[in-house]
């Protein structure tokens, strides 16, 4: 699935945004889970800020 996604990225203006990784600690279990997003380049600090 992520070939696709970046695939799809390549063609037009996808070049504007960018895949991002943000590793989070769950509550819960205390164990780490990844979330996944595709945010524009412009977006990316505030995006690992919340």
């Amino acid at each position: 699935m992520a070939k696709k996604v970046v695939a799809s990225l390549q063609k037009g203006g996808g070049k504007q945004h960018t895949k991002v990784i943000k590793m989070v600690k769950s509550p819960k279990t205390g164990a780490y889970q990844f979330k996944e997003a595709i945010v524009h380049n412009d977006k990316v600090a505030d995006y690992f800020k919340k």
